[in-house]
């Protein structure tokens, strides 16, 4: 009996090796392989005359085969078939490479429809390798809206067609409709055996819209219900309950006044920490936005209330900058701060163990050296992680492990439209820092290209004379010459600049360093001991050097703008004023439209829409380490309504049921459960 969960192995026509393929493509069942949608379609169903076809177009035509087909061996490994279709409007000349079968499946005199690509010089139309069916009869490959699949190696659209409709035709019938009845009528959607069919071998195109938005609906609905659900679960976890604090205190302290925006996001925490139930917010901020302060407020918090905090940071470097504002703004106030870094001496690193273990501090602050087995927390209350992207969720709870469930505080510096971040950072709280302190310098940016590279020079020469220091970025670590396009390399530039600039210090950092190295030039760039420093990417979230007031991107083209802005936010962070300035030989339109945003605005949020319009969600998130569960219908680039739409249902659902236990609710409870098992490494 053959059902949704039946291995793919078991359908006719799918061996042992073509399931191994479709298992490389993350296909095991056939609930995966009718779920596996067409990355693109075909229009194979108009026909055109010969005559009317265009050069570089897919068309199809009918046409009767003129002559007997020729097979011509050219050499071995190379033979060709030849022959003339005719109809009405002209003649279609027709090549066949190294498919010598076609020679006696085309028979003169037959009509056949041919789908392929027109190649046309004045009136001589051609084509190459084209489909070909008898004009009369069954057509399986033309006259239709044609799927096509994603491949690997060992499979063909032939082998993909036959599968899916095999599967379809064995269990269209069992897959169940998730959408509650309610919410479909409410949002006029299309039934789930007609939207898998006509997803897969559409109608026409107008049934292909219909089970796309039905699809896209369901996948982001479902989303949305698992985050809703694990947030709930999540809320009910009791926590470390905390008595309010007055933050007048801790505000009259400071040496500044906090912004709106800081103090929104500590009250929102406080109240979450206050509440008896685990606190896990977000604060998402742009660079600059004082995110760190907020995080003081809530150690601070913590700390009056008899607890302790844990502030883990990415880098060892990142880590003493945190200690040495964090010292700065909690010391005054009587705070016991200690670090735990992997540079520290074994001696070192003991007495601050043993202080932790006897509750003789009140923050620690240090790398992933907070978790290691012989760290014990006297009472551990909240733990803060800094650009969380850059820890595995395993190390985030091995630290959160160390305490009775502690409070959770996550900062990024990566912004992410608002509606997005509900889905990305899962069953996170999120607190957006909309403002920036005051005296936060905006940094002017311009786009140019080789031609400025002298002015560029004199540029960095007369910064440095005013004892400025200089970032200048590569996307490259070393030369490439395998790579079509001429991309400057860290290592051939900083060279390239040790000889313009003799008499200064040129140093350079990429990712392939060993950490300590990398520390080291990090730490002598923040020294001040550094003029021109030439990096990778290595330096996007880290060294704070508000000594720095220029900030060179080369091959600008080659980086995404959130990217860009992350960068940006290296320098201006000191009283100087600072220049970002973005190479590039490349004058395409998108190009020089993608670098010009950069030039018009300093506000990441505006940026990272931006960058997801143009680039998809697949390059804006980088590798999966954002709790990004795969989308096979939905694209959180362009679907961002449908997502609003999906989730205010999904909150309807869940605060009618908030366990889904209700029986109509049962095939929503079983995709919801599944999404959670299968992106339990995704979600955050």
């Amino acid at each position: 009996m053959t059902d949704l969960n039946t291995d793919v192995r078991f359908l006719k026509g799918i061996g042992e090796k073509k399931a191994q393929a479709l298992n490389r493509l993350g296909v095991f069942s056939l609930r995966d392989l009718v779920s596996f949608f067409p990355r693109r379609y075909e229009d194979r169903s108009e026909r055109k005359p010969i005559a009317l076809t265009q050069d570089g177009e897919s068309v199809c035509v009918e046409a009767m085969v003129a002559d007997t087909p020729r097979l011509t061996r050219v050499r071995r490994g190379l033979e060709l078939v030849k022959l003339r279709a005719v109809d009405d409007s002209g003649v279609l000349d027709i090549t066949y490479f190294n498919m010598p079968y076609a020679k006696d499946n085309l028979r003169r005199g037959e009509s056949y429809i041919f789908y392929g690509r027109i190649e046309a010089s004045g009136p001589r139309r051609s084509m190459v390798n084209p489909v070909a069916e008898k004009a009369e009869g069954e057509r399986k490959l033309t006259g239709r809206i044609l799927p096509v699949y994603r491949l690997t190696a060992g499979l063909t659209q032939r082998d993909l067609l036959q599968a899916v409709r095999r599967s379809l035709d064995a269990c269209l019938s069992e897959l169940p409709d998730v959408l509650p009845h309610a919410v479909r009528e409410r949002n006029a959607l299309a039934q789930t055996g007609y939207a898998f069919e006509n997803i897969h071998f559409p109608k026409d195109f107008e049934a292909l819209e219909l089970a796309r938005r039905r699809l896209i609906f369901e996948e982001l609905f479902v989303l949305a219900c698992a985050l809703g659900k694990m947030r709930g679960e999540r809320s009910k976890e009791p926590g470390l309950r905390m008595e309010p604090s007055d933050l007048t205190r801790f505000w009259a302290a400071l040496p500044f006044a906090p912004t709106g925006a800081q103090r929104r996001a500590a009250e929102e925490a406080m109240r979450d920490m206050d509440s008896g139930s685990v606190m896990n917010r977000l604060v998402q901020g742009d660079v600059g936005s004082g995110k760190t302060l907020v995080a003081a407020a809530l150690i601070w918090h913590t700390a009056q209330n008899g607890a302790m905090s844990a502030f883990m940071a990415p880098t060892e470097i990142l880590a003493e900058q945190h200690y040495a504002t964090l010292t700065e703004l909690l010391g005054p106030l009587g705070l016991r701060i200690g670090k735990l870094t992997g540079a520290m001496t074994a001696k070192e690193k003991r007495l601050v163990r043993e202080k932790l273990k006897n509750g003789e501090l009140d923050l620690v602050i240090g790398t992933h050296a907070l978790f290691s087995a012989d760290v014990e927390y006297a009472r551990l209350g909240l733990v803060v992680t800094d650009e969380q992207h850059r820890f595995g969720v395993g190390q985030r709870s091995a630290l959160i492990g160390k305490g009775q469930r502690p409070h959770v505080l996550v900062m990024s510096a990566t912004p992410i439209p608002r509606t997005l971040a509900l889905i990305i950072y899962g069953d996170l709280d999120v607190s957006v820092m909309d403002e920036l302190p005051p005296g936060r310098q905006k940094v002017d940016t311009f786009a140019v290209d080789e031609s400025y590279r002298a002015r560029l020079n004199g540029f960095i020469r007369k910064l440095v004379s005013e004892g400025r220091q200089v970032f200048v970025v590569c996307p490259m670590v070393e030369e490439n010459d395998e790579l079509p396009q001429k991309l400057k390399s860290a290592e051939e530039h900083a060279g390239e600049l040790r000889r313009t600039f003799p008499d200064l210090r040129v140093a350079c950092v990429h990712g392939k360093m060993k950490a300590k190295d990398k520390e080291a030039v990090m730490a002598a760039m923040a020294a001040g001991q550094i003029d021109i420093l030439v990096a990778t990417t290595v330096i996007e979230v880290g060294v704070d050097v508000p000594n720095a007031a220029l900030i060179i991107v080369e091959n600008a083209e080659r980086f995404g703008l959130s990217q860009l802005h992350q960068l940006r936010g290296r320098v201006g962070r000191g009283k100087h004023k600072s220049w970002c300035i973005l190479v590039s030989d490349n004058d395409g339109e998108e190009n020089r439209a993608r670098l010009g945003i950069m030039t018009k605005t300093n506000d990441g949020f505006k940026i990272s829409e931006e960058d997801l319009r143009l680039r998809g969600p697949g390059d804006f998130f980088g590798s999966r380490q954002h709790g990004l569960p795969e989308m096979h219908a939905a694209d959180l680039g362009a679907d961002v309504n449908v997502l609003q739409k999906a989730q205010q249902e999904a909150t309807l659902v869940l605060a009618a049921d908030p366990g889904l236990t209700a029986p109509e609710h049962a095939p929503l409870r079983e995709s919801v459960e599944r999404l959670i098992t299968r992106s339990a490494d995704s979600f955050n």
